[in-house]
């Protein structure tokens, strides 16, 4: 299981993120970025941010280290802010914490860029796991001790939100004319595809899925009556979908030279 630490202080809220994340303190002297289970997007967006960084860290990406962060409702007490005080309500028990990369800046295209290999394997990642949200007006990215780091996955996997017309994302084409790395990619995705894909196996995509607390794969009735009815059975569900859409990549890979 990805590690347990206890909220002891909440800090601020990050109001660039449209879920409402913040940054706290917690009892192993790590501060994190939270994204909360109250928040209106609800847990699938921890689900998606756990199996796509996870994944992405396996893949040889730098991904800031996964908590699970436990939370106490009393905690917001002493915030002057109600949407604030209402989201840390709405959030008591486990939500995700990212570790806070001091000195970080985000990625700007016109400043800093990866080599071209690197953007690759990022556009690669986002291509397969349908990120919509690491565009030029949120690249979801960040620049720490000259490194890209990779954040905020909880727009990948949308197919989540209704299981019952998931079975046609496994092919969906993914459209790469507004991801921030394509222009760097260029002429890269090709051979990015040959050194990820044979890495990506029922046994990895377990492995990552088996990362996310049951308590954030509760099913809902919609999923119930599709058989989804456990933590394990969504597991099953998601390393299904994946392994299917790692075999259509021809039908989503998008164009070598975007």
């Amino acid at each position: 299981m990805l590690p347990l630490v206890h909220a002891i202080r909440y800090v601020t809220p990050l109001r660039e993120g449209g879920s409402l994340p913040g940054i706290v303190e917690a009892d192993d002297l790590g501060t994190y970025v939270v994204k909360f289970r109250g928040a209106g997007q609800g847990p699938k967006v921890l689900v998606a941010e756990v199996i796509v960084g996870e994944l992405a860290r396996r893949l040889g990406m730098s991904v800031p280290d996964l908590v699970r962060v436990e939370l106490d409702p009393v905690i917001g007490r002493s915030e002057p802010d109600e949407e604030v005080q209402d989201l840390l309500r709405a959030s008591g028990g486990l939500n995700l914490g990212m570790d806070f990369l001091p000195g970080s800046v985000g990625f700007d295209p016109v400043a800093w860029q990866p080599d071209p290999e690197t953007a690759a394997r990022v556009l690669w990642l986002d291509a397969f796991t349908s990120n919509v949200d690491r565009t030029w007006r949120n690249p979801n990215l960040l620049v720490w001790h000259d490194r890209l780091w990779l954040i905020d996955h909880g727009a990948a996997l949308w197919f989540h939100h209704a299981w019952s017309a998931a079975k046609a994302a496994a092919s969906r084409p993914y459209d790469a004319s507004d991801h921030v790395l394509a222009p760097t990619a260029a002429g890269h995705l090709r051979d990015a595809d040959k050194a990820l894909a044979p890495q990506v196996t029922r046994g990895l995509l377990t492995e990552v899925t088996g990362l996310v607390p049951d308590a954030w794969l509760d099913p809902t009735d919609a999923e119930r009556t599709l058989g989804l009815d456990t933590p394990d059975a969504l597991r099953t569900a998601y390393v299904d979908l994946l392994l299917d859409r790692l075999a259509q990549r021809e039908a989503w890979l998008p164009a070598d030279a975007v």
